[in-house]
């Protein structure tokens, strides 16, 4: 499976039955309008991404997700040992393998903080194995940050250890996706699979994916051969099990 670019919108199209197009001669009227790819996937538009509130009147709704965070190991000591344009080529190499990883599987890229990034899958483009995608882009993340990584020690760049390493962490759950905010609104999905995505990943080593009972129970055939163990997580009362996938 590779990204290839969509002439529609697959948001749209999924959403609404509406053939919005996104390239060519016949996307030129609908950019005039502001209607153009969105910088959270390609294959979607602008209007996915305010979809409820310009289609279903509201500010939030409740959607059925998995999310997926990812960090770059090591970022803050390179940031001291390289310049910091050579530190900012390697975090655009990261960023850039996430995002065609979580493209190929119909993620939204919703996020990039620091050296992490945050995924959504099932919306806007709904899939209903939505977390075995999850888990599949994942690994794509961990194959082409462990080559880029390789790329990197080849050409002398100094590197050791477990820099340029990258923990990820999955959860699938309900969350409210909207706008949140007064003075600066953030479009993005808040709740506990938000929450709990995010500290699997900060308990997961360089080059390991740890996932959910919940991600396990809907990608059985990912996940089959998982193991798990409890984990004290920050934020949370009783511990968590995970599983590396």
């Amino acid at each position: 499976m590779s990204f290839s670019q969509s002439r529609i919108c697959k948001g749209c199209w999924e959403q609404m039955r509406l053939p919005v197009p996104l390239r060519g001669p016949a996307s030129i009227p609908f950019r005039a309008f502001g209607i153009r790819p969105s910088r959270m996937n390609p294959n979607t538009c602008t209007i996915c991404e305010l979809m409820f509130t310009r289609v279903m009147k509201a500010r939030k709704i409740t959607v059925d997700v998995s999310v997926l965070f990812a960090d770059l190991r090591g970022y803050t000591t390179l940031s001291q040992s390289h310049s910091a344009d050579a530190v900012s080529s390697l975090l655009d190499d990261f960023y850039d393998e996430c995002a065609t990883a979580i493209w190929e599987f119909d993620g939204l890229l919703n996020k990039t903080v620091g050296d992490a990034v945050m995924a959504i899958f099932n919306f806007p483009i709904p899939r209903e194995d939505h977390a075995e995608r999850a888990v599949l882009a994942a690994r794509e993340i961990q194959r082409r940050c462990q080559l880029r990584r390789e790329r990197h020690l080849a050409e002398g760049v100094g590197l050791r250890g477990t820099e340029l390493g990258v923990g990820i962490g999955i959860d699938s759950g309900e969350a409210s996706f909207g706008e949140f905010g007064r003075s600066h609104r953030d479009l993005t999905a808040i709740g506990t699979v938000v929450n709990t995505a995010a500290r699997a990943q900060s308990a997961a080593e360089a080059g390991r994916i740890l996932v959910t009972r919940a991600v396990c129970e809907r990608a059985k055939s990912q996940t089959a051969e998982s193991e798990g163990r409890e984990y004290r997580l920050k934020g949370f009362d009783k511990p968590i099990e995970l599983y590396t996938v």
